[in-house]
């Protein structure tokens, strides 16, 4: 499939695809008019890489990491500890973002409940 198309189906810019090939996240084969080809599985090559983007794992990892989750190639203590790493740093930013959720909850209850008693919210 095209570039084009997998932009579409994966959700991502054409200039994504574009840096994803640069840092060797993503591969095509060229048509003899230059024209990037990619297989079926691009698009859920391409969703994976952006999840690992968007919990924050730099794309140098991505690079290394990408190859084990993908075609279950081998992995290194090295590689493994990295892994558990980037896993242990998710967990700490689900954590963080649960208790700044619990701390929105709270003071979106505590202002209903004025706002019921008919006392003024006043935001700080």
């Amino acid at each position: 499939m095209r570039i084009g198309e997998v932009a579409a189906r994966s959700g991502v810019s054409v200039r994504a695809l574009r840096y994803y090939e640069e840092q060797n996240l993503l591969a095509s084969e060229r048509s003899l008019s230059g024209q990037r080809h990619y297989p079926d599985s691009a698009v859920d090559r391409v969703r994976l890489i952006q999840h690992l983007f968007r919990a924050g794992v730099p794309s140098r990892s991505v690079a290394e990491i990408l190859p084990c989750l993908v075609a279950g190639k081998a992995v290194t203590s090295a590689l493994l500890d990295r892994l558990k790493a980037e896993r242990d740093r998710i967990d700490k930013q689900i954590a963080e973002l649960v208790a700044t959720r619990d701390t929105l909850d709270a003071g979106i209850a505590e202002a209903a409940a004025k706002a019921a008693e008919g006392a003024p919210c006043r935001l700080v």
